[in-house]
């Protein structure tokens, strides 16, 4: 386990914004437990507010630091779900929040971004908006990394606790990764309380930084970001993500932006949830993994977002 990440980080960041965040159900899939031939379980973390599970993380690292860090207001760079979560984060706080963000992000980003109460701010590429936020962060504004953060991770990794609470017989996680932030905060618990379990890594074609990384046994960095699921699109791991990811994984899956979104739509169907492209690839690697499965395996699927329009999923081939 990361020194920087303790179980007892993740536990202390569930009483910190328990009052701040929803506890999203977690229901057996009769339809997915027929096609996997196991019993499957799906996290419905597109329940949470803001439709994502960014908000644990930002809460937690918000109601971290002391009152006088708060001497601006919070400022983060993020096209996405990141975006969303740190606006939320700082209106429910009674905090102003700066997002930085391309020019090119989706309008209902922006415009949902703009609705909870943030500034919006452009910049024509990611490295300005880093140095944007960076120049702010001189000047006194609190800076909330979009993954690669020890407090952020603590209380991504609540997610994880809640699984065990709900089946505690797991045998089997499966979620995606964009920067790493979630997939270490809920190794870290996993792998203190039931080491045996095993994390399985998800990411789609375009978006595939960490596999690449693995794959080469150093730190790879995507010259562009080019698949529809958006909220994975980290350019790189950190070296701690990337760290934590050798670490606590049993493999990367990398999806075709096809598959998630075919997902995308049996999940609509059969389950009556809209699940964005970063979150129902989990379905997709699934399915690649059947023969790790055996009928006595219990296998959680993490649904971490559904930020996504139905127009996506209908133009979409």
């Amino acid at each position: 386990m990361s020194a920087d990440l303790t179980l007892s980080d993740v536990q202390q960041a569930r009483q910190r914004i328990a009052s701040c965040v929803r506890r999203t159900p977690l229901v057996p899939s009769a339809t997915l437990s027929e096609r996997l031939k196991t019993n499957v379980y799906v996290k419905l973390e597109l329940f949470q507010k803001t439709g994502s599970f960014k908000v644990r993380g930002t809460f937690n690292k918000a109601l971290s630091l002391a009152p006088e860090a708060h001497a601006q207001g919070l400022v983060t760079v993020s096209g996405g779900n990141n975006a969303l979560a740190v606006a939320y984060t700082g209106r429910a706080l009674d905090l102003p929040a700066i997002v930085l963000m391309p020019e090119s992000s989706p309008p209902a980003v922006i415009e949902a971004t703009r609705g909870y109460g943030a500034e919006v701010k452009y910049a024509a590429t990611a490295a300005e908006a880093f140095a944007q936020a960076a120049e702010l962060e001189r000047d006194g504004w609190s800076y909330i990394h979009p993954f690669d953060d020890p407090a952020l991770m603590a209380g991504q990794g609540t997610l994880a606790l809640e699984i065990l609470d709900d089946v505690p017989q797991v045998t089997d996680i499966i979620l995606s990764i964009g920067g790493g932030g979630l997939m270490s905060g809920v190794g870290t618990v996993i792998k203190a309380l039931k080491p045996l379990v095993r994390i399985w890594g998800v990411e789609t074609q375009g978006a595939d930084s960490m596999a690449r990384s693995l794959a080469a046994g150093k730190i790879v960095t995507l010259e562009a970001m080019t698949s529809v699921a958006r909220s994975l699109g980290a350019p790189a791991p950190s070296e701690r993500t990337f760290a934590m990811a050798q670490q606590f994984l049993e493999s990367v899956t990398v999806i075709s932006d096809k598959d998630a979104l075919d997902s995308a739509r049996l999940l609509l169907d059969r389950l009556k949830v809209l699940a964005e492209p970063a979150a129902s690839c989990t379905w997709a690697a699934a399915s690649r993994l059947q023969g790790q499965f055996s009928p006595g395996k219990h296998v959680v699927l993490l649904l971490s977002g559904g930020n996504v329009s139905l127009d996506l999923l209908t133009s979409a081939s």
